[in-house]
């Protein structure tokens, strides 16, 4: 078996490091797996219309991705949790996104409705895996 590497982002990804110690992603071989990533910023707000949280969360694994030296373009497979079920506009900002994020294919996805995420405000949630060369 390939030894793991644990990724810590700049940041966020620090923080949570430091004060709740786990990485942000790890790597095992050309498997790239990703932590829960919410639409935060530096300094853990979470953005008021939840369209804009999601918007967030999507750049935060963008840069989780490229931390890791990888991309959206290598994303398999997506997991989304959501407080307050799925309202139309959650799901076409999410499928809006996918195709902005990944034109030339579609991932696998896993929608979960729970009731409570990490930070009292978030509302959206989505952790991923990519394949690298």
């Amino acid at each position: 078996m390939e030894k793991p590497e644990f990724i810590v982002t700049p940041g966020f990804g620090e923080t949570f490091r430091n004060n709740l110690h786990f990485s942000t992603a790890v790597r095992i071989g050309n498997r790239l797996e990703t932590s829960g990533q919410g639409g935060w910023n530096d300094d853990l707000e979470i953005p008021v219309a939840i369209e804009d949280e999601i918007a967030a969360a999507f750049d935060n694994i963008a840069l989780v991705l490229a931390q890791a030296g990888a991309s959206w373009c290598q994303v398999v497979h997506v997991n989304t949790y959501h407080v307050g079920g799925f309202p139309p506009i959650v799901n076409e900002t999410i499928v809006r996104l996918y195709r902005h994020h990944m034109p030339d294919h579609a991932p696998i996805w896993t929608q979960l409705g729970v009731e409570a995420l990490g930070l009292p405000a978030m509302r959206f949630e989505m952790r991923v895996t990519a394949i690298t060369d």
